[in-house]
Protein backbone atom coordinates (compact mmCIF):
# COMPACT_ATOMS: atom_id res chain seq x y z
CA UNK A 1 0.00 0.00 0.00
CA UNK A 2 1.52 3.37 -0.91
CA UNK A 3 2.22 5.52 2.18
CA UNK A 4 0.80 9.06 2.10
CA UNK A 5 3.28 11.93 1.80
CA UNK A 6 4.37 14.86 3.41
CA UNK A 7 5.77 18.33 2.37
CA UNK A 8 8.51 19.99 4.21
CA UNK A 9 10.05 23.23 3.28
CA UNK A 10 13.40 23.96 4.45
CA UNK A 11 14.36 20.51 4.87
CA UNK A 12 18.27 20.53 4.48
CA UNK A 13 19.23 21.56 7.73
CA UNK A 14 18.48 22.51 11.21
CA UNK A 15 14.58 22.43 12.24
CA UNK A 16 13.26 21.22 9.05
CA UNK A 17 15.94 18.20 8.22
CA UNK A 18 14.60 17.01 11.78
CA UNK A 19 11.11 17.54 10.98
CA UNK A 20 12.03 15.04 7.74
CA UNK A 21 14.17 12.57 10.10
CA UNK A 22 10.73 11.78 12.38
CA UNK A 23 7.95 11.74 9.95
CA UNK A 24 10.31 9.54 7.17
CA UNK A 25 8.99 6.59 9.21
CA UNK A 26 5.34 7.19 8.36
CA UNK A 27 5.02 9.33 5.10
CA UNK A 28 7.02 9.33 1.87
CA UNK A 29 8.49 13.42 1.48
CA UNK A 30 8.94 16.05 -1.00
CA UNK A 31 11.50 18.14 0.89
CA UNK A 32 12.73 21.78 -0.44
CA UNK A 33 15.94 23.24 0.19
CA UNK A 34 17.88 26.15 -1.48
CA UNK A 35 20.97 23.94 -2.60
CA UNK A 36 21.32 20.85 -3.73
CA UNK A 37 24.80 20.09 -1.18
CA UNK A 38 25.38 17.50 1.18
CA UNK A 39 22.80 18.35 3.97
CA UNK A 40 20.31 17.83 1.40
CA UNK A 41 21.92 14.15 0.25
CA UNK A 42 21.96 13.44 3.77
CA UNK A 43 18.48 13.99 4.58
CA UNK A 44 17.86 12.00 1.25
CA UNK A 45 19.76 9.04 2.15
CA UNK A 46 18.68 9.18 5.93
CA UNK A 47 15.02 8.88 4.63
CA UNK A 48 15.40 6.55 2.32
CA UNK A 49 16.55 4.20 5.20
CA UNK A 50 13.26 4.87 6.72
CA UNK A 51 12.14 3.72 3.46
CA UNK A 52 10.16 7.07 2.85
CA UNK A 53 10.23 7.60 -1.36
CA UNK A 54 11.70 11.27 -1.31
CA UNK A 55 11.76 13.88 -4.10
CA UNK A 56 13.82 17.04 -3.80
CA UNK A 57 12.88 20.83 -5.30
CA UNK A 58 16.01 22.71 -4.55
CA UNK A 59 15.87 26.05 -4.90
CA UNK A 60 14.90 29.78 -3.49
CA UNK A 61 10.99 29.90 -3.27
CA UNK A 62 10.37 33.57 -3.96
CA UNK A 63 11.49 32.47 -7.28
CA UNK A 64 8.37 31.37 -9.30
CA UNK A 65 10.36 28.82 -11.28
CA UNK A 66 11.15 27.17 -7.73
CA UNK A 67 7.56 27.68 -7.02
CA UNK A 68 6.45 25.79 -9.65
CA UNK A 69 8.49 22.64 -9.61
CA UNK A 70 7.21 22.25 -6.44
CA UNK A 71 4.09 22.68 -7.82
CA UNK A 72 4.38 20.00 -10.11
CA UNK A 73 5.52 17.51 -7.53
CA UNK A 74 2.86 18.45 -5.52
CA UNK A 75 0.36 17.38 -8.08
CA UNK A 76 1.84 13.99 -8.29
CA UNK A 77 1.16 13.31 -5.21
CA UNK A 78 -1.81 14.66 -5.72
CA UNK A 79 -4.32 11.31 -4.23
CA UNK A 80 -1.78 10.48 -0.86
CA UNK A 81 -0.52 13.82 -0.24
CA UNK A 82 -1.90 14.47 3.82
CA UNK A 83 0.31 16.63 5.35
CA UNK A 84 2.19 20.24 4.94
CA UNK A 85 5.02 21.46 6.77
CA UNK A 86 6.16 25.07 5.92
CA UNK A 87 9.43 25.92 7.58
CA UNK A 88 11.42 27.59 5.19
CA UNK A 89 12.17 31.16 6.01
CA UNK A 90 15.75 33.19 7.10
CA UNK A 91 16.51 35.74 9.95
CA UNK A 92 19.29 38.28 8.95
CA UNK A 93 19.56 40.80 11.77
CA UNK A 94 19.35 44.30 10.11
CA UNK A 95 19.24 47.44 12.24
CA UNK A 96 15.70 49.15 11.27
CA UNK A 97 18.13 52.66 10.90
CA UNK A 98 19.93 51.21 7.82
CA UNK A 99 16.79 48.71 6.43
CA UNK A 100 15.96 49.27 3.37
CA UNK A 101 12.49 49.36 1.94
CA UNK A 102 13.98 46.44 -0.71
CA UNK A 103 15.06 44.31 2.29
CA UNK A 104 11.84 44.80 4.00
CA UNK A 105 9.89 43.22 1.02
CA UNK A 106 12.24 40.67 0.62
CA UNK A 107 12.15 39.36 4.01
CA UNK A 108 8.20 39.43 4.15
CA UNK A 109 8.02 37.16 0.36
CA UNK A 110 10.50 34.86 1.97
CA UNK A 111 8.86 34.60 5.36
CA UNK A 112 5.59 35.25 4.68
CA UNK A 113 4.56 34.59 1.14
CA UNK A 114 5.99 31.48 0.78
CA UNK A 115 4.07 30.28 3.29
CA UNK A 116 1.08 31.34 2.10
CA UNK A 117 1.63 30.22 -1.46
CA UNK A 118 2.62 26.69 -0.17
CA UNK A 119 -0.51 26.37 1.79
CA UNK A 120 -2.84 28.01 -1.24
CA UNK A 121 -0.94 25.21 -3.58
CA UNK A 122 -2.25 22.37 -1.05
CA UNK A 123 -5.36 23.34 -0.28
CA UNK A 124 -7.51 22.12 -3.30
CA UNK A 125 -5.88 18.33 -3.05
CA UNK A 126 -6.48 18.54 1.03
CA UNK A 127 -10.15 19.63 0.87
CA UNK A 128 -11.06 17.41 -2.06
CA UNK A 129 -9.68 14.17 0.66
CA UNK A 130 -11.86 15.88 3.31
CA UNK A 131 -8.58 15.55 5.54
CA UNK A 132 -5.29 16.99 6.12
CA UNK A 133 -2.33 18.82 7.84
CA UNK A 134 -0.97 22.27 7.21
CA UNK A 135 1.85 23.60 10.12
CA UNK A 136 3.77 26.12 10.09
CA UNK A 137 6.78 26.94 12.04
CA UNK A 138 6.94 30.56 13.46
CA UNK A 139 9.11 32.14 16.18
CA UNK A 140 8.44 32.59 20.17
CA UNK A 141 9.81 36.58 18.82
CA UNK A 142 6.16 37.36 18.08
CA UNK A 143 5.64 37.27 21.17
CA UNK A 144 8.63 38.70 22.36
CA UNK A 145 10.11 41.36 19.85
CA UNK A 146 13.73 41.81 19.43
CA UNK A 147 15.93 44.53 17.66
CA UNK A 148 16.85 43.78 14.26
CA UNK A 149 14.83 41.73 13.16
CA UNK A 150 11.94 43.76 12.33
CA UNK A 151 11.17 42.36 8.76
CA UNK A 152 11.22 38.27 10.37
CA UNK A 153 9.74 39.51 13.10
CA UNK A 154 6.84 41.03 11.34
CA UNK A 155 6.59 38.49 8.31
CA UNK A 156 6.21 35.61 11.64
CA UNK A 157 3.40 38.12 13.08
CA UNK A 158 1.81 37.34 9.58
CA UNK A 159 2.32 33.83 9.33
CA UNK A 160 0.42 33.02 13.07
CA UNK A 161 -2.12 35.28 11.61
CA UNK A 162 -2.85 33.35 8.69
CA UNK A 163 -2.81 30.14 10.63
CA UNK A 164 -5.49 31.47 12.61
CA UNK A 165 -7.55 32.32 9.60
CA UNK A 166 -6.83 29.51 7.66
CA UNK A 167 -8.06 27.03 10.55
CA UNK A 168 -11.53 28.83 9.58
CA UNK A 169 -11.37 28.55 6.10
CA UNK A 170 -10.36 24.95 6.01
CA UNK A 171 -11.69 23.26 8.86
CA UNK A 172 -14.96 22.65 7.98
CA UNK A 173 -13.23 20.79 5.10
CA UNK A 174 -11.18 18.35 7.17
CA UNK A 175 -8.34 20.44 7.47
CA UNK A 176 -6.60 21.65 10.43
CA UNK A 177 -3.76 24.50 10.59
CA UNK A 178 -1.80 24.92 12.86
CA UNK A 179 1.64 26.42 13.93
CA UNK A 180 5.17 25.38 16.03
CA UNK A 181 6.16 29.07 17.81
CA UNK A 182 10.13 27.86 18.35
CA UNK A 183 12.22 29.27 21.00
CA UNK A 184 15.82 29.61 20.90
CA UNK A 185 16.69 26.41 19.05
CA UNK A 186 20.78 25.91 18.35
CA UNK A 187 21.04 25.37 14.89
CA UNK A 188 24.56 25.12 12.81
CA UNK A 189 23.47 29.21 11.24
CA UNK A 190 23.51 30.65 14.73
CA UNK A 191 27.32 30.65 15.32
CA UNK A 192 27.43 32.85 11.80
CA UNK A 193 24.65 35.39 13.02
CA UNK A 194 25.83 35.71 16.82
CA UNK A 195 29.04 37.04 17.51
CA UNK A 196 29.49 36.04 20.60
CA UNK A 197 27.72 32.56 21.24
CA UNK A 198 29.31 31.57 25.09
CA UNK A 199 27.87 35.23 26.33
CA UNK A 200 24.94 34.27 23.88
CA UNK A 201 24.28 31.00 25.53
CA UNK A 202 24.36 32.10 28.91
CA UNK A 203 21.76 34.65 28.41
CA UNK A 204 19.69 32.34 26.64
CA UNK A 205 19.87 29.74 29.26
CA UNK A 206 18.84 32.09 31.53
CA UNK A 207 15.85 33.46 30.78
CA UNK A 208 14.61 29.78 30.73
CA UNK A 209 12.94 27.52 32.46
CA UNK A 210 14.58 24.67 31.10
CA UNK A 211 18.19 25.10 31.19
CA UNK A 212 19.15 23.36 28.17
CA UNK A 213 19.66 24.59 24.64
CA UNK A 214 16.37 23.77 22.56
CA UNK A 215 16.88 21.39 19.74
CA UNK A 216 15.89 20.99 16.48
CA UNK A 217 13.96 17.27 17.46
CA UNK A 218 12.30 19.46 20.10
CA UNK A 219 10.49 21.28 17.25
CA UNK A 220 10.31 18.07 15.58
CA UNK A 221 8.23 15.92 17.82
CA UNK A 222 5.72 18.58 18.32
CA UNK A 223 5.12 18.66 14.42
CA UNK A 224 4.85 14.98 14.24
CA UNK A 225 1.86 14.85 17.33
CA UNK A 226 0.22 17.96 15.30
CA UNK A 227 0.15 15.02 12.34
CA UNK A 228 -0.97 12.50 14.28
CA UNK A 229 -4.27 11.44 14.51
CA UNK A 230 -4.66 12.38 18.19
CA UNK A 231 -4.42 16.21 17.49
CA UNK A 232 -7.01 15.71 14.86
CA UNK A 233 -9.54 18.37 17.20
CA UNK A 234 -6.38 21.08 17.26
CA UNK A 235 -6.67 23.61 15.01
CA UNK A 236 -5.96 27.75 15.05
CA UNK A 237 -3.28 27.13 17.67
CA UNK A 238 0.54 28.73 18.39
CA UNK A 239 2.38 25.62 19.86
CA UNK A 240 5.07 27.22 21.64
CA UNK A 241 8.31 25.01 22.14
CA UNK A 242 11.01 27.28 24.14
CA UNK A 243 11.50 25.86 27.32
CA UNK A 244 9.62 28.15 29.12
CA UNK A 245 11.47 31.44 28.00
CA UNK A 246 7.90 32.84 26.71
CA UNK A 247 4.97 31.99 28.76
CA UNK A 248 1.90 34.06 27.70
Amino acid sequence: MARPVAIVTGAGSGIGAAIAARLADRYDLILTHLDDDADLQHVLASAHLDSADTVAVTGDLTRSDTMHALADEIERAADRLEVLVSNAGAYPRIPWDTLSVDTFREQIELNLMTHATCAHLVTPLLTARGHGRIITVSSVLTQLGRVDLVPYITAKSGVEGLVRALARELGPHGVTVNCVRAGSIEVPAEYAVVPDHTAMLARQLDRQCVKRRGRPDDIAAAVDFLTSGEAGFITGQCLTIDGGWCMT
